[in-house]
This record gives C-alpha cells, sequence and structure tokens, in this order.
C-alpha cells in the first residue's frame, strides 16, 4: 500500500502556497547540494551579486519534486490507451476513475488536489524568486551582469510556463496567480493562459542560450530550444501548425541535436543528458553508496515492478494489451524491449522480473542493478526524469509539414531508422500519429492529448465524451478555499 501519510500532505496543500517574505536559497550548481531550504527575505544581502544564482537553484530544487511527483505522474499518464492504473485492485482506485473518465468520483481525490497543488507552489515559488532577481537586478553596474540576471529571470519563467501548461492541460481555465499575495481570485479563460505561455516563453527564447542543455555551464539547465519545443507542443495541442514548423524547424537546423543512438540506454544512467535531451528532471546520489542523495518523489517507485530491491516498487502504470498489440502487429523490437519491462523474464542486465497479476511495467522507468551505484537499494537512484526529446521534435516537426502540403519523410523516417524499421514514403498524418504513439508510449500522457487533439478520442477511449472528459473537475479542496472557482472563467462573485 502507499503511504498514507502523502494523502495528508497534499490534502493540506494551499493554491497560495507560499509569502513573499521568503525567497529560494541553493548554491552555485542545482546539483552539488540539496538546495531546498528557504531564508527570511530580511537576511539576504542582494548587493552580494555573486550569489544571484541562488533562487533559480532553489527553483530547479522544487520543480524536481512538484513536477515530477508521482501522484501527479498518475494522473497525467493513465488517460491515454497506452495505460492502465496497475498496482493491486483496490489500492488508490481513483486513478481508474480517471482512465474511465468517471470524474464526478474525483473531487475529493487527494492526488488530483496535490497536483493541483504542486503546481500553483511552483507558480509562487517562481514569483518570488523573479521578485529576489530584480532585487539583485538593483545591484547590478555592467551589461555582462545584467544579462545574466536576465538569464536567470528567463530559467525561472521557463517553469512557470510550463506549471501552467500542465494546468491548462487537465483543467482548462484555470486562474492566473500574478501576484502571491491575491486571494479568492478567479478562473482565466484557457485562451487568456495560452498568451500568458506564449508570452513567457517567448521571453525565454529571446534570453535563453542557443545551446543544448548539456552544454549549459549549469548542465541540464533550460536553453532556448528547451522553451521552443515547449512552446511547439502547447501550439501543436491548439493545432498552430505554422508555428509548430517554424519552432521545431529552428530546432533541427541548430544541428545541437541528435537521436541518441541506442533506445535501450536512452532511458537509464548512460543516456543521462545526452544529445537527445531537451529536458530532464535530475536526480544523482553523488556517485555514493549511501548518504546525502537527490532522490525523486517516488517516481520510479510507483512504477517499478513487485520484486527484490532495488528492482522493486509499487507496480503502478502497466503497459494496455492494446498498445502491446500495436508494438507486436508493427514488428517493434527495439522500442519494445524499452517500453515492456516483461513479467516472468530476465532482461539483457540480468534483471529477473518476477511473475505477477500483470504483464509488464514502465521500462522506461527501469534503471538496471548493474548500472546503479552499490548499496543503493532505491529503485531508479540516481536516474533522471525525461521530458522533453529531440525525437518529439522530429515528429512534430513532419506532422507539420504534411499538415501543411510539405514532405515530413525525412524527420520521421530518422525515428524509424533508430528503431530498426525501413523507411516511409510520402508518410501521412495518420503514419506519423502512430509513430507518435509508439515512440512517446507511457511519456507524459503524449496519447491523450493526441487523440484530444485530432479529435479521436471518442472513438478510442471507452467512456470519452467530448465537450466533457478532456479536463478534470476543480478539487473540492480548492473549491471550499476559494468559492471563485466554481464561477465562470473571467467573472468574479458579487
Amino acid at each position: 500500500m502507499l503511504i498514507e501519510y502523502m494523502k495528508n500532505i497534499f490534502k493540506k496543500q494551499l493554491l497560495i502556497a507560499i509569502p513573499l517574505a521568503f525567497t529560494l536559497s541553493g548554491c552555485s550548481d542545482f546539483l552539488d547540494k540539496l538546495p531546498e531550504n528557504s531564508v527570511e527575505a530580511e537576511s539576504v544581502d542582494y548587493s552580494k551579486t555573486s550569489e544571484m544564482y541562488m533562487p533559480v537553484s532553489g527553483i530547479y530544487a522544487k520543480v524536481r519534486s512538484n513536477l515530477a511527483g508521482w501522484s501527479g505522474w498518475g494522473c497525467i499518464i493513465v488517460r491515454g490507451d497506452d495505460v492502465n492504473k496497475g498496482g493491486s485492485p483496490t489500492d488508490q482506485v481513483e486513478y481508474n476513475y480517471c482512465s474511465n473518465f468517471e470524474y464526478e468520483k474525483l473531487k475529493t481525490f487527494w492526488a488530483l488536489n496535490g497536483t493541483w497543488g504542486s503546481y500553483y507552489n511552483t507558480i509562487s515559488l517562481s514569483n518570488s524568486a523573479l521578485e529576489s532577481l530584480a532585487k539583485y537586478a538593483e545591484h547590478l553596474k555592467n551589461d555582462s551582469d545584467k544579462a545574466l540576471n536576465t538569464k536567470y529571470c528567463a530559467e525561472v519563467r521557463f517553469f512557470r510556463a510550463l506549471a501552467y501548461h500542465q494546468l491548462v492541460n487537465l483543467w482548462g481555465d484555470v486562474p492566473l496567480l500574478l501576484d502571491n499575495q491575491a486571494l479568492n481570485i478567479s478562473k482565466s479563460k484557457k485562451e487568456d493562459v495560452l498568451k500568458y505561455i506564449y508570452d513567457e516563453l517567448d521571453f525565454c527564447i529571446q534570453n535563453l542560450p542557443a545551446i543544448r542543455p548539456n552544454e549549459s555551464e549549469h548542465p541540464g539547465a533550460v536553453t532556448k530550444y528547451t522553451a521552443e519545443v515547449l512552446k511547439a507542443r502547447v501550439k501543436m495541442y491548439n493545432n498552430e501548425w505554422d508555428d509548430v514548423l517554424t519552432l521545431t524547424e529552428d530546432i533541427i537546423n541548430s544541428g545541437k541535436f541528435e537521436l541518441y543512438p541506442d533506445f535501450y540506454e536512452l532511458f537509464k544512467i548512460p543516456g543521462k543528458l545526452c544529445n537527445e535531451s531537451l529536458l530532464e528532471y535530475q536526480f544523482t546520489d553523488f556517485g555514493n553508496g549511501s548518504g546525502e542523495i537527490v532522490e525523486s518523489d517516488q517516481w520510479f517507485a510507483f512504477q517499478g515492478p513487485r520484486g527484490e530491491a532495488p528492482i522493486s516498487g509499487w507496480a503502478f502504470i502497466e503497459p494496455t494489451e492494446k498498445i502491446q498489440k500495436l508494438f507486436a502487429k508493427r514488428g517493434e523490437t527495439v522500442r519494445a524491449e524499452t517500453t515492456f519491462l516483461m513479467t516472468d523474464a530476465t532482461t539483457r542486465d540480468g534483471d529477473y522480473i518476477p511473475a505477477g497479476s500483470q504483464s509488464a511495467y514502465n521500462g522506461k522507468a527501469y534503471t538496471p542493478k548493474n548500472q546503479m551505484t552499490p548499496g543503493r537499494t532505491q529503485y531508479g537512484a540516481g536516474n533522471n526524469v525525461r521530458v522533453f526529446r529531440y525525437a518529439d521534435v522530429l515528429l512534430m516537426n513532419a506532422e507539420a509539414k504534411v499538415r501543411k502540403g510539405q514532405n515530413g519523410d525525412a524527420p520521421l523516417n530518422l525515428v524509424r531508422e533508430r528503431a530498426g524499421l525501413a523507411p516511409i514514403k510520402n508518410a501521412t498524418v495518420d503514419q506519423i500519429l502512430e509513430e507518435r504513439q509508439v515512440e512517446l508510449a507511457l511519456e507524459w500522457g503524449s496519447r491523450f492529448y493526441d487523440l484530444v487533439r485530432t479529435d479521436k478520442a471518442t472513438q478510442e477511449l471507452p467512456g470519452f465524451v467530448k465537450g466533457e472528459s478532456e479536463y478534470y473537475p476543480i478539487p473540492q479542496d480548492q473549491i471550499d478555499l476559494n468559492p471563485n472557482l466554481e464561477l465562470e472563467a473571467g467573472t468574479t462573485a458579487e
């Protein structure tokens, strides 16, 4: 069973999560040490501009838990036809309600409330970090330091945009938290939130360096291209193909990125921060078998197989029979081995996965024992959570080209070639969508969002009702805190 106290923690999360009296603290490299602690603003000497990165470091630290929490991951991923809840039948049964679009049963679901709280916590922390950066800026004298301050602001604003992106995906109309002191704020219309996201990302694109994340001074930090892939993703979900094409072309033409040649290792330790990566949530044990560790919020354990540590977990997130049959029909071998961690079988790395009630687990969360630091027993310890990959950029580019009457074979076939498949000539949109279904299986709800944006959800997802099933209900705990959330977007109580 899952840890009961997590429910109580998330149930108590408020919409406004941090007062302006606090600023985040960190260190020069956000993976050197744990930078989650905070300090009172009055104790910060903003004239010490050498410490200007501290609030940015703190954002990276909080994002690791807020945006990669296991409970929120479950809410995101289970609505597609590639994932079943998994786990014990009676454990966290609400995830089944998510999959079946029985949303009336979810208003008091602790994990949904926690997801809302985590995203707004990220936003409020970002607001506070930006205020701290503005105070540092008052003491800057030369242009290079001012440019660095602007870059740091762009890094923070990226994660604020990413949090809003997830909120819009899950709830549609949501509040824009522009002032951490605001109370009882109302929902904004989805299109207004999208405009805000685009404005944020335009600032990021203009002010972040045109490099890969693994080329950053702080390896893995977001760059111009991270902002471009997020903007392309949002534009794709809203069928704005001119912008999708422009953004993905810029990433491709930069020559900075390439597909990691070994799909099996891509999601494991050797693939961390490779040249395919545009964003990862980073974790590390510092190469030590005990002691200090930067670890996920049980993201890996949530999806781990039943078995002996360190190859063990809670057994949630099961690939559906439907997606496994599609892989078999297509003759997928390279991607199948990585995507499906089969039960009653031994992996190529020698880890036996015991037989159980389900046929497979999410192989993209699997870290072999022989790649882990000896002494570590947590499933996935030392591995990163992949968020944006170059393969997605190529597939978005291919789809944008075909939708605009162009040929999308070149980017599509790069993805297929790595998977050991023959090239396609004159690819259609449906062929590209199926390639996305396979390449991005069990990743960040991509399949569900693709079905919604292409108007295929009703025919592919039992229980889905167009106009009703796209968005979750706002958690009752949040409505109790702020009754304005029950009103139509853009209106306030008299």
